[in-house]
């Protein structure tokens, strides 16, 4: 792809696997459509991720490729995996890609938009009555937790069966961070938060309620909060 033609922000395009190739054609296009008209213009390069990049260079994320991401002002992600690697040891699967992406990047909250237009809301498998009008913001803690906890493997016992072990961790500074971007879009929402956890059986989840009603009742009291 021809780069465009100004650069006031670098733009990294990882498309990755899948359908991800198919997706960033049209993201393109939409940096395309603002550059052509002089709205806004990206310095726009390309690079591999996932699959792809274990095609290449046996990696899902090269080193080269990472700091090319952290030395960039935002990167466009397609998606990672299918079948082919499926069989590659874990360490090497393409999701350790975007995983590793996140860490180093330091991608904490992830949100997801929920929105039902009225149009479409007959074409739910649910209920008009149940869907119509919905608008939820999924705030989602993405850097801590079990997909990075330690320790974590499969490991032989003593009687020659295996255990795999995975650490569910967070500390009070991941949660409270998260905490506060949930708190932030709802005062520019309708200001309420349901923070969502699994409190009745597991201790981290205890933390999670503790640390966020703390946050809400010394920086956030016009914040309506309930936990689920």
């Amino acid at each position: 792809m021809a780069q465009t033609r100004a650069s006031n922000r670098k733009v990294l395009v990882l498309a990755g696997d899948g359908i991800g190739p198919e997706i960033m054609r049209q993201a393109l296009r939409v940096i395309e459509f603002f550059d052509q008209r002089h709205i806004a213009s990206f310095d726009v390069s390309e690079g591999l991720v996932g699959g792809a990049a274990l095609d290449a260079s046996g990696v899902p994320l090269t080193d080269e490729t990472l700091a090319q991401a952290v030395a960039s002002d935002a990167v466009l992600f397609g998606a990672v995996g299918g079948a082919k690697w499926d069989t590659l040891p874990f360490e090497l699967r393409p999701e350790r890609g975007i995983l590793r992406l996140r860490k180093e990047m330091d991608l904490f909250a992830n949100l997801r938009p929920a929105v039902v237009f009225d149009a479409l809301a007959d074409a739910s498998s649910l209920k008009r009555e149940l869907v119509g009008g919905l608008d939820l913001m999924i705030v989602r803690e993405l850097t801590g937790g079990i997909y990075f906890g330690e320790p974590r493997g499969v490991e032989t016992l003593p009687d020659g069966s295996r255990r795999g072990v995975n650490t569910e961790v967070y500390t009070e500074a991941e949660i409270e961070r998260v905490a506060r971007v949930a708190f932030d879009l709802a005062r520019r929402r309708q200001h309420r938060v349901c923070e969502v956890d699994k409190a009745n059986v597991m201790e981290s989840g205890g933390l999670w309620r503790a640390v966020t009603q703390s946050v809400r009742d010394t920086t956030y009291p016009d914040i309506e909060l309930s936990f689920m």
